[in-house]
């Protein structure tokens, strides 16, 4: 059986279709459960449509990117084979401890760390801004990232594979989780509170997600975990806040009336604006 998971994840980057499958299906299918179980009441400009339009057209630059990042990540992982170089061939692990070492190592670079960076640096929060710009976060949200943005994270994705070493499966592996991750802590969708508590020692869920989407500090710089929860809490950047008191958006930076304004979302990085 994990030889079989092995095997199709092992060339699953080869399959783009197949990959954007996963996306569409996670996504289509949590679209729905938000009409039925909302967490919070959404006040769209225009339309739900018109607002994941917006947010698709960044998925989209992303997708098209990360075709190119691939082709790296692929000859990081191989190099790292051949030179038995990283944490799995140094502690000569097995297939299933490699597959958890090489997916706790990535979540903690692309998890956590650069996106806590992304938070601390202003350069890079410039750009990570737009993901906040978003006064309603929906499944859709998930992968609002501006295009450099994309590339910073693919930076740290690299060093991520080098220094676990995780073969491409490995990797494949935690990119799928990640895809469903994301778009699971997006949603717009209330679980029982029992559910929430006992999952947010884990993994994110997605009320603690939506704490770090609140307009203000210290709540923004908070909660910076992707897939797995105990990152915040080893660093202390956990935080809480009850659902009636979170509201999406930004209290500067940029205009919230203009969260769905695609190009100027795109140029927003590069023209004057408030710094810290």
């Amino acid at each position: 059986m994990l030889q079989q998971l092995i095997q199709h994840f092992q060339t699953l980057e080869q399959r783009p279709f197949e990959r954007a499958a996963y996306i569409v299906l996670g996504m289509l299918v949590l679209w729905i459960i938000e009409g039925s179980i909302p967490f919070i009441s959404m006040r769209y400009k225009q339309s739900k449509l018109k607002h994941a339009l917006v947010n698709l057209g960044f998925t989209a630059i992303h997708l098209a990117l990360h075709t190119v990042f691939a082709i790296v990540i692929i000859a990081i992982s191989n190099w790292c084979s051949q030179h038995t170089f990283g944490v799995v061939y140094w502690l000569k692990a097995s297939p299933i401890f490699t597959i958890l070492i090489s997916i706790l190592v990535i979540d903690f670079f692309v998890g956590w760390l650069i996106h806590m960076l992304e938070h601390k640096i202003p350069f890079m929060w410039h750009f990570h801004v737009i993901h906040h710009t978003d006064n309603n976060v929906d499944v859709t949200t998930g992968l609002r990232h501006h295009p450099v943005e994309s590339v910073f994270r693919a930076i740290f994705i690299f060093a991520g594979v080098w220094l676990s070493g995780a073969p491409m499966y490995a990797v494949m592996m935690y990119q799928t989780i990640l895809v469903f991750a994301t778009a699971f802590t997006h949603a717009n969708i209330s679980l029982p509170v029992w559910i929430e508590k006992w999952l947010s020692y884990i993994i994110v869920s997605p009320a603690m997600h939506k704490v770090h989407h609140h307009y203000k500090q210290p709540f923004t710089d908070s909660n910076y975990g992707a897939v797995f929860a105990i990152w915040d809490r080893i660093f202390g950047t956990w935080m809480h806040l009850d659902k009636q008191q979170i509201q999406y958006g930004l209290d500067r930076y940029y205009a919230n009336e203009k969260d769905e304004e695609f190009v100027s979302l795109l140029k927003y990085p590069f023209t004057k604006h408030i710094t810290e």
